[in-house]
């Protein structure tokens, strides 16, 4: 079975691609900062019958990092990793005149640093694999200028770089950067908290990253969101980005 490491994977789009992955017959390794909840997503996912190894811990601690391809190892390989753990740097957010210099530390530690981090301490099991991908949860604040949005998107701007030069030098390897486009999640709640605009579920956009793994595009950004008629779209290209 093939095996795949999905940091934050407690809610949001973590949780909703690893119970996509799991009905596919993959086996996980499953990371979030707060263990009970991170438990709970795990043994939701039994009804599959594939291996879950649930790892609380935070991704800017190297020895967690180490942990996690140390279990997807123990699982046999590992063919896809996915960034998806994120910090905003300031809850609810500011502008980036009020932006306190150590919560942007944070942001890029944790969604720069750690993710090259982990890439790094996966990479040999990447290469093993038949068809090693690799995974950047990306976000339009990396590519457009939203007011009080500068630190998170300058992180996720810096995010797309490196998975851009990864797939340059990874010639072997799949690295795609994905927009997953707006949706209803904990992390968007503490950005702009009492929010009324109605985004939708995670579990709508993941048939786009499915999309991916199925016809496995060049290396690249890409957005998978679901449009505004509701009919999910899959992963496309996003040009000139």
């Amino acid at each position: 079975m093939p095996v795949a490491i999905i940091t934050g994977a407690s809610k949001g789009l973590g949780r909703a691609l690893a119970g996509a992955l799991a009905e596919r017959g993959w086996d996980l390794v499953l990371d979030a900062r707060t263990g009970p909840v991170l438990k709970e997503a795990a043994r939701g996912l039994e009804a599959y019958g594939t291996r879950v190894v649930a790892l609380p811990g935070d991704v800017t601690d190297a020895g967690h990092r180490a942990e996690l391809v140390a279990a997807a190892r123990g699982l046999g390989g590992l063919d896809l990793l996915v960034n998806n753990a994120s910090a905003l740097g300031a809850e609810p957010l500011v502008p980036l005149a009020e932006l306190g210099l150590a919560g942007l530390r944070e942001a890029l530690e944790t969604n720069v640093v750690a993710a090259l981090g982990l890439v790094q301490e996966a990479l040999g099991l990447l290469r093993e694999a038949p068809a090693g991908a690799v995974v950047a949860v990306s976000s339009d604040a990396a590519a457009e200028a939203y007011g009080t949005w500068g630190g998170y998107g300058a992180s996720k701007a810096a995010l797309d770089q490196l998975a851009a030069v990864l797939g340059v030098e990874e010639p072997g390897l799949r690295v795609w950067a994905v927009d997953p486009g707006d949706m209803r999640t904990d992390l968007y709640a503490a950005a702009v908290p009492d929010d009324g605009s109605g985004r939708p579920e995670p579990s709508t956009v993941v048939p786009g990253f499915l999309r991916l793994l199925d016809e496995r595009p060049p290396s690249g950004r890409y957005v998978a969101h679901a449009p505004a008629d509701g009919h999910t779209e899959g992963a496309r290209a996003e040009a000139g980005r």
